[in-house]
């Protein structure tokens, strides 16, 4: 039975919202940045108890909205048992964590960070266990290795604490990117990204040839979140973090993400031999190798990270068994692991908080100085090492029942020696932190004298260890949501009956051989562990930092030998791997035969085209001798707008020779200040190798071009003709798709353009304020200068060429949107006529009656198109929408008006403030150079004016 509501994206997006008060109300005090981190997990806590009844009675909550439909990506979640129970622990355990925050840090951390990131954390681990969509649930997947990387890096100055963060994102993510893989997989059998498909579609995904490749994948990305063998070593590193973070870490969220997954994928991967032997056999390993590492560890925190390690490892040994009864167990020792890990972390925290040190051995005696802390220690130890009448003692004993029926390659006796061998060990450690660090004599030479913390600090695990008794003593109070997550582990209608005493069974047998063997562990501790200390044993830690830093080495190799600064390597690598992509697609897919003939060459047509080739022929031999290159450019450029002129073109045609003159003009400014040649720095090789890959990649064009040219194909042209002039008002269709059609290409154009123009300015700015200023002026540019610097003719020739200039501009400007034009024409040909004014009359002559700052023309113009396009939003249109219609003012014809005007001032404001913005760059260079102020504009000497320059150039 289902039902929709639209609550459950209120839950997963309020610890989001949340996350952004934190930071601010940490000035109002560090109570009230503690409560206002608090009181999003609390609606969010109180919305998920409105929606538990229905879900216990066995509905599943359902909401959905589209996001990337093409993509199989929707915004969908779906509350089950399974959600509800991981949902309450990560929203109930985080209340408490955001408790126990504010009391244990101290005035110099940073807490409202702490709490940015913490309900980040939350959103993400929400996101997981509420998704319905797969890849959704990827996304809040990688999102919690982001967040949990901030939060073990939170004290950014403890070298272990950025390695531990940085351990966990590598091992995480990896793992996460191999779950992407999988998942794919499974969306592309089922056909269906949506989880509810594909739990339902269990036969179909392990009937299918690819079930093996997408198990192993999705198995690889929970085995490293939850920290399986081999992956296990990142967890202990992880630390590092701050006590509330090891608490929510290890209880409630990002290690139980894997056991949730598997949970999760259990009806759609369980139930075939490579689940158990893959996932049994890992947990398997894990309890025990997790358990007999943390007999041995000294650090309180190692000893609790390994013991997390070693549940884990029970908890996917129980998944993997795949049966009921295992899942049943899964699910009940989730929640005996959440209380009593939580209350453990933090107790070891508070230990830490009050004696300044989690060193085992320069411990003992506490339960006498810090009664209520033992109390606690005391009681979850005990329920982890599984004493009765404790919440651990239940789930340990289901689980043990469990191994004792479960054979590993036909022999019954590998399972249940090795899961009694893990409980021996878990026995033992949790035995150990009791005795030697609250038992025995008190010392006199603890690091700080310890004493009970204040009642906030010890709440939230006396509350926990509350839970530990009442679960223990009363197991039908779990009843229910261990029924209802069990029925969504299995799909099945389970009916469990939690109870303390099961009789006498091989599982009791089992419990009482691990508390004999568990004390007489501990007994031995001190030989055992010299042992221990004595054995060659390989070190987790060790090997990844080995991996890392040969991973590390060959990236540098292969980037010095790629990457080594020569453009001409990347372009032939890129040019010469787009051939030959470019060619295997074109030979391995038909070609249909060609449905049109050649046309005649005319023979105006051919001469163009050999000075085409010619002048590109002379650009390539000639290319060190700068001057001489630009000349055959410009004849290229040319070449070029007669093509456009011949195929009627004229918008292309005015644009391309706009664009070349401008261009040219630029170039030749710039070459004044450069060398006429550049020395050889290519072989002969190295020549041969760049004109094969230059003809190749011609040949590849010109090939793909002629099959184009020579068979019919549809084009959006049609579109477009047809559309010019009803969808944009104009019938110039260039113009109305530059400023109607792709008005949005266009405004990123101009904004490209506009950060063209500010970076050269930039760079000239830095040029002139180093190093490079001082050899400016040192050099000598007077020797090859004209004496007849600024001639009449010319000078006179542009002063009347202006107002034309500017007249013809305006007039192609005001036609463009039904006439050849437009406002990037127009921007140019009157760029081109303040261009004449500088080279007639000089840069600082002409600079000097400058009226309008160039800067303010481009911003204008950039603010302008932006602001017309999002005058359509008033209209209920998508962004650059032009308007058009027609006015009549008598005794004025009818015409024509239309938004896209608007748009196309901001692209001439643009393209003439950039142009101008570059010239003007030019002209800076030119001053600090020793170009002279005029002091008319024919000035023939320019000596009268020399100390004017230098003074305004300084």
């Amino acid at each position: 039975m289902t039902n929709s509501t639209s609550l459950l994206a209120i839950i997963a997006i309020l610890p989001f919202l949340g996350a952004l008060v934190p930071g601010l109300m940490i000035r109002a005090g560090r109570n009230a940045c503690a409560s206002f981190a608090a009181i999003p997990t609390v609606l969010a806590l109180i919305l998920l108890g409105t929606l538990a009844p229905a879900v216990l009675q066995g509905e599943v909550i359902q909401t959905s909205y589209e996001w990337l439909p093409s993509l199989g990506l929707s915004v969908s979640f779906f509350l089950d048992g399974l959600g509800l129970l991981f949902a309450l622990m990560i929203l109930g355990v985080g209340l408490l964590i955001i408790l126990y925050a504010r009391f244990y840090l101290s005035a110099d951390d940073p807490m409202g960070q702490f709490y940015t990131y913490l309900l980040l954390f939350q959103g993400a681990m929400l996101g997981i266990v509420l998704s319905d969509n797969i890849l959704l649930l990827l996304v809040f997947w990688e999102l919690t290795s982001l967040s949990s990387f901030l939060l073990i890096g939170y004290w950014k100055h403890l070298p272990e604490g950025r390695q531990g963060a940085r351990m966990a994102l590598t091992v995480t993510g990896a793992g996460g990117l191999a779950m992407i893989a999988g998942m794919l997989i499974i969306g592309n059998i089922v056909g269906s990204y949506n989880l509810t498909d594909i739990l339902a579609a269990g036969d179909v995904i392990k009937a299918s040839e690819w079930y093996m490749p997408a198990l192993i994948l999705i198995l690889i990305g929970a085995f490293t979140k939850s920290a399986q063998f081999p992956f296990h070593f990142w967890l202990p590193h992880a630390m590092a973090a701050p006590t509330p973070v090891s608490a929510y870490l290890h209880s409630a969220t990002m290690v139980k993400a894997g056991v949730f997954l598997m949970a999760r994928m259990w009806p759609a991967l369980a139930g075939t031999e490579a689940w158990f032997y893959i996932v049994a056999t890992t947990g398997l390993v894990t309890m025990v190798i997790g358990a007999l590492i943390a007999l041995f560890k000294d650090d309180l925190k190692a000893l609790l990270a390994f013991s997390t390690v070693s549940h884990l490892g029970l908890l996917t040994m129980l998944l993997g068994f795949g049966t009921k009864a295992a899942a049943i167990a899964a699910v009940f020792h989730i929640i005996n692991h959440l209380t009593f890990k939580a209350a453990l972390f933090m107790t070891a925290g508070i230990v830490d908080h009050e004696t300044h040190t989690r060193d085992i051995k320069r411990l003992g005696g506490l339960a006498k100085l810090m009664p209520i802390t033992a109390t606690i220690a005391t009681i979850t130890a005990l329920s982890m090492a599984g004493m009765i009448p404790l919440n651990g003692f239940l789930s340990k004993e289901m689980m043990l029942e469990e191994a004792a029926h479960t054979s590993w390659m036909h022999n019954p006796w590998i399972v249940p020696v090795l899961a009694t061998l893990g409980a021996c060990l878990s026995v033992a450690y949790s035995l150990r932190f009791i005795v030697h660090v609250f038992g025995g004599k008190v010392r006199d030479d603890y690091p700080s004298h310890p004493h009970d913390p204040p009642f906030g600090l010890y709440a939230s695990p006396a509350l926990l260890t509350v839970l530990v008794v009442l679960i223990g003593t009363m197991p039908f109070l779990a009843e229910p949501i261990v029924t209802a997550a069990a029925n969504a582990v299995t799909g099945a209608d389970t009916h469990p009956h939690l109870k303390i005493w099961h009789g006498v069974t091989p599982a009791l047998y089992m419990s009482l051989t691990a508390f004999g063997v568990g004390g007489v562990l501990l007994a031995m501790h001190g030989s055992l562990e010299r042992v221990w200390n004595a054995l060659p044993r390989p070190e987790a830690k060790v090997i990844f930092d080995w991996i890392m830093d040969r991973c590390v080495a060959l990236a540098k190799s292969i980037t010095a030998s790629v990457h080594n600064g020569a453009i001409s390597r990347y372009l032939a690598i890129f040019v010469s791997a787009t051939v030959v992509l470019g060619y295997l697609a074109f030979t391995s897919g038909p070609i249909a035969p060609a449905t049109r003939d050649m046309l005649p060459v005319p023979l105006p047509i051919a001469v163009g085209w050999i000075i085409l080739v010619a002048a590109v022929g002379l650009v390539v031999t000639n290319h060190h001798k700068r001057f001489l290159s630009l000349v055959f450019i410009s004849m290229i450029g040319l070449a070029i707008a007669g093509g456009f002129v011949y195929l009627s073109a004229p918008d292309l045609a005015l644009t391309q020779i706009s664009v070349e003159t401008v261009t040219v003009m630029l170039l030749l400014l710039a070459l004044h200040f450069m060398p006429k040649s550049t020395p050889r720095e290519s072989s002969n090789a190295l020549r041969v190798r760049d004109a094969g890959i230059a003809i190749a990649a011609g040949v590849a064009v010109a090939a793909l071009a002629m099959a184009f040219l020579l068979r019919d194909f549809d084009s959006i042209s049609a579109y477009h003709l047809a559309n010019s002039y009803q969808g944009g008002g104009g019938t110039n269709v260039v113009n109305v798709i530059l400023v109607d059609f792709r008005g949005y290409d266009t405004y990123g154009e101009i904004i490209v353009l506009g950060i063209a123009g500010l970076t050269i300015y930039a760079l000239m700015d830095a040029l002139l304020r180093g190093p490079a200023a001082k050899r400016l002026r040192e050099t000598d540019y007077s020797q090859d200068r004209s004496r007849d610097r600024h001639p009449m003719m010319m000078v006179v020739a542009t002063r009347a060429m202006l107002p034309i200039a500017i007249l013809v501009g305006v007039y192609i400007f005001l036609r463009g949107h039904n006439q050849p034009g437009g406002g990037f024409i127009a921007g140019l040909v009157i760029s081109i006529a303040l261009l004449m004014q500088y080279m007639a009359s000089g840069f600082a002559w002409t600079q000097l009656r400058q009226r309008i700052e160039y800067h303010s023309l481009l911003g204008w113009g950039v603010v302008i198109a932006g602001l017309t396009g999002a005058g359509a939003w008033i209209a209920g249109k998508p962004f650059l929408t032009s308007a058009f219609g027609y006015l009549h003012f008598p005794p004025i014809e009818e015409f024509e008006w239309a938004t896209a005007i608007a748009f196309d001032l901001g692209v001439f404001l643009a393209v003439l403030g950039a142009v101008m913005l570059m010239l003007y760059s030019l002209s800076r260079i030119a001053r600090y150079a020793g170009e002279t102020i005029n002091i008319d504009p024919m000035d023939h000497d320019p000596s009268a004016a020399a100390e004017k320059t230098e003074a305004e150039a300084n």
